[in-house]
């Protein structure tokens, strides 16, 4: 059947079903590619899959562009810049076998215990980009700022809409779960958050305080083992002790 095309050249309907169909990266490399083809003598075959794997790399990379912009990390910080050797912990080899997300695909959670400047963030953001890069999608958020945000939602009468926009994030990290102080109505909040992720979604929480501190945060030593219970259950607890990276370079300048 031939086609209906109302173009005046064979190019301009190329270019026109190209976008319509949204290749864009075969769109914009068409022609270079039917260069390559002609040089390198490359059969019909070789030179569709060329096409296709161009347009599959373009696709990922948007993907993974979009995951990262989306994710709201304060900084862009990988476990490539992450300085392994500064903090004298026993983790190093956990933390390297973190990097592969293997947590993500066991549903399981991630706790960082540790003072401030230790590098909890940063590590927190590096699991996060790995994951973005993976495809997965990702929040990265203040724990004062989450509590805010359910809280509003809340009153508005918009809890349930904001829960399953949290749960359709394959990877929330909450950071600095420890400089606030909850009442019985974030409380409540909190665990139904902690209740809707556990063994179906992976989480991240960095904190400056030590398991037994956390009633600090809850309103007392009951609630707070009753989110570490299920929090627990499938996490790894990562404790980095040590000196402040900020205070490190501040000390170099």
């Amino acid at each position: 059947m031939k086609s209906s095309h109302k173009f005046n050249d064979t190019d301009t309907y190329i270019q026109e079903m190209l976008k319509t169909f949204k290749l864009i990266d075969i769109q914009a490399n068409y022609e270079e590619e039917i260069q390559k083809a002609i040089k390198n003598n490359l059969s019909y075959k070789e030179f569709l899959l060329n096409l296709i794997q161009l347009e599959e790399l373009g696709k990922k990379t948007r993907l993974v562009n979009r995951n990262i912009e989306n994710a709201g990390f304060e900084r862009y910080q990988t476990f490539e810049n992450y300085d392994y050797t500064f903090h004298d912990h026993r983790y190093t080899q956990k933390l390297k076998s973190l990097e592969t997300l293997d947590f993500m695909y066991h549903t399981q959670n991630v706790i960082l215990i540790g003072p401030p400047g230790v590098g909890k963030s940063h590590i927190a953001t590096a699991l996060g980009i790995n994951a973005c890069k993976e495809g997965f999608k990702v929040l990265f958020i203040n724990a004062a700022e989450l509590m805010d945000k359910l809280i509003k939602a809340l009153d508005e009468g918009n809890i349930e809409r904001e829960f399953k926009k949290l749960y359709k994030i394959d990877l929330l990290i909450i950071d600095e779960l420890g400089y606030i102080n909850m009442d019985k109505e974030k409380e409540s909040l909190f665990f139904q958050l902690i209740r809707q992720r556990y063994e179906k979604k992976s989480l991240v929480i960095t904190t400056n305080l030590p398991f037994k501190r956390w009633n600090e945060v809850f309103t007392s030593q009951v609630a707070a083992t009753a989110i570490l219970d299920r929090l627990l259950h499938h996490s790894h607890v990562i404790s980095i002790t040590g000196d402040s990276y900020r205070v490190k370079d501040k000390n170099k300048r």
